[in-house]
């Protein structure tokens, strides 16, 4: 695995046929953030800004994976999504 394939999975997830859910999409933010950020080291958001929370969790609960290894995940993921979808 090498960036380029983390970069096509990214531009894969935008050609898909269906909007994957709520769950899988959160999972693919969190896995996004850990790939090219690293630990979530932000404060939580406030308790009415739930969809915020759930982005923060989805990260947060990532801390100490790789980058390399939130990568593989996210590219997996996508790669199922696919399966999953279909793509334009």
């Amino acid at each position: 695995m090498n960036n380029t394939d983390f970069d096509l999975a990214v531009e894969g997830l935008k050609k898909l046929l269906a909007q994957p859910t709520n769950d899988e999409l959160i999972e693919l933010y969190g896995l996004l953030k850990q790939s090219t950020v690293g630990d979530n080291n932000s404060a939580k958001p406030g308790i009415f800004d739930r969809p915020a929370i759930a982005k923060w969790d989805a990260w947060s609960k990532l801390k100490g994976t790789s980058q390399i290894e939130a990568q593989k995940r996210y590219i997996e993921l996508v790669n199922r999504l696919i399966q999953l979808y279909g793509t334009s």
